[in-house]
C-alpha cells in the first residue's frame, strides 16, 4: 500500500459502547483530576454523568473513562493493554487473525468496563492499523458485532486534530509556534500549533502524516545481535524518516515559521522523558509537563538504539514490553529532534482520549464550549 500523502491541515470541527492494567500508567489511576480543563457552572444533572474514550492504535488499546468536574475532568476508570493490531500489516497489507483475537480480548473487557461505569457517551476511534489493512473494515463489524462496540476509523487528519486538543494545554501562550509530534505505533503525526488559542480551538496551522510509527518502523529491521548491524539498521530507520521531515520543514520555512516549541506525546517520548529523568518506575505525575533537554534526548536516543533486546528490557520504564518498540521510536524522536534543534522538548502523558473526553463534553453541555481550552 503506498504510504499517504501529507494533507492540508483540517478546519477545527461518539460511538456505542458498548492480563488488565488497571490505572495504566499513574496518569490514569480512577480519581486523577485532569486540569488545564474548562472551569465554570455545570448543570447540576451532567455532573455525575460518565463519558468514555477509546483509542485503538496499531500497537495498543487504551480506554478512559472520566466525569466532569469544576477543574476539568476526574478519571475514575482506565484501561491499557498492548495488543500489537497491526502486526506483519506492513508486509501483508491484512491484520493478522493472532493480533485480531487479542485485540478482542482486550475490547471485550473495555465492553465490560463501559456497561458497569454506566458511560453515557462515548467515542471509539480505530487509527492507522485499521485505515491500512484491507480486512480493517470487516474487523470494525467483528468488533462490533462481538462487543457491541462501534469503531470509528478516523483520518490521520482527525487523529491529529484530537491529539493537539487533548494536549494544547500544555503549549506556551508566550512562546513562538508548537510543532506537536505524536509518535503512534502505525504513522507519526507532526502538527505547527498557534501558541494562543482561537475560541477554546488549538489552531492547527499545518500537518503532516508519515507512515512510519514504532511497529510499522520496527518491522522494516530484524533485532540485529551484532552492535555493529545495530547501528547500521538504526541508520536506516533514520534514513527512512528523514524525507518526510526534510518536506515538512520546507513547508514551514516557506511559512516563514523560524523558531519552534517542541511538545511530544505517545508513549515513546514519555518512556523517554522518564528514563532522562532517571525514575525508578514511571511516574505520570513527574513527567507529564515536564521539559527535557532535547540534546540530551538525542544522546539517549542512540544509546538505547544501539542496546540489545536484553539490554533494553532491564532499562528501568522501558521493561520487557516497549523493549522490541522502543528502537524505532528512538529512531524516530532522533530525526525529528535534530530536524529541529536545540532547547527543550515538553512532554505530555495526554492526547487522543484527553480530546474525546473534552469534545464529548463540551457537545453534551458539561463544559461551556467557548472555554474548552481554559488554563
Amino acid at each position: 500500500m503506498p504510504p499517504p500523502k501529507a494533507l492540508a491541515p483540517p478546519l477545527p470541527s461518539g460511538g456505542r459502547a458498548g492480563k488488565d492494567q488497571t490505572g495504566e500508567r499513574a496518569s490514569l489511576r480512577a480519581g486523577h483530576a485532569e486540569r488545564g480543563s474548562p472551569r465554570g457552572p455545570q448543570p447540576a444533572q451532567r455532573r455525575g454523568r460518565t463519558y468514555g474514550a477509546l483509542d485503538l492504535g496499531t500497537n495498543n488499546c487504551r480506554l478512559l473513562i472520566a466525569r466532569p468536574g469544576p477543574d476539568g475532568f476526574t478519571v475514575v476508570d482506565a484501561f491499557s493493554r498492548v495488543v500489537r493490531l497491526g502486526e506483519g500489516l506492513l508486509e501483508s497489507g491484512r491484520l493478522g487473525d493472532a493480533a485480531m483475537d487479542r485485540t478482542l480480548s482486550a475490547l471485550s473487557i473495555c465492553a465490560d468496563k463501559l456497561a458497569r461505569r454506566e458511560v453515557r457517551l462515548t467515542r471509539n476511534v480505530a487509527t492507522e492499523a485499521c485505515r491500512r489493512a484491507s480486512n480493517g473494515l470487516a474487523f470494525v463489524e467483528r468488533v462490533y458485532k462481538e462487543t457491541g462496540i462501534a469503531l470509528d476509523v478516523i483520518s490521520a487528519a482527525e487523529e491529529a486534530r484530537l491529539a493537539v486538543l487533548g494536549c494544547h494545554v500544555l503549549i506556551e501562550p508566550d512562546g513562538p509556534p508548537a510543532l506537536v509530534f505524536d509518535i503512534g505505533g502505525g504513522s507519526t503525526e507532526l502538527m505547527l500549533v498557534e501558541a494562543v488559542s482561537r475560541d477554546g480551538q488549538p489552531a492547527i496551522l499545518d500537518w503532516i502524516s508519515m507512515p512510519w510509527g514504532v511497529v510499522s518502523l520496527a518491522e522494516t529491521e530484524p533485532q540485529w545481535p551484532d552492535a555493529g548491524d545495530r547501528l547500521a539498521a538504526y541508520e536506516r530507520m533514520l534514513g527512512a524518516v528523514a524525507p518526510w521531515l526534510e518536506r515538512f520543514d520546507a513547508r514551514l520555512a516557506a511559512r516563514g515559521v523560524g523558531a519552534v516549541q517542541l511538545l511530544g506525546t505517545s508513549g515513546t517520548i514519555t518512556t523517554l522523558a522518564s528514563v532522562q529523568l532517571g525514575l525508578p518506575g514511571y511516574d505520570r505525575r513527574r513527567v507529564d509537563g515536564c521539559a527535557v533537554a532535547a540534546d540530551e534526548l538525542v544522546t539517549l536516543c542512540r544509546s538505547i538504539g544501539l542496546t540489545s533486546v536484553a539490554e533494553r528490557a532491564r532499562i528501568a520504564c522501558v521493561g520487557p514490553d516497549r523493549a522490541e518498540l522502543i528502537v524505532a521510536g528512538c529512531a524516530i524522536l532522533e530525526a525529528i529532534l535534530t530536524r529541529w534543534p536545540g532547547g527543550q522538548v515538553k512532554v505530555a502523558d495526554r492526547g487522543i482520549r484527553e480530546g474525546i473526553l473534552r469534545t464529548l463534553m463540551a457537545r453534551d453541555g458539561a463544559w461551556p464550549t467557548s472555554v474548552m481550552a481554559g488554563r
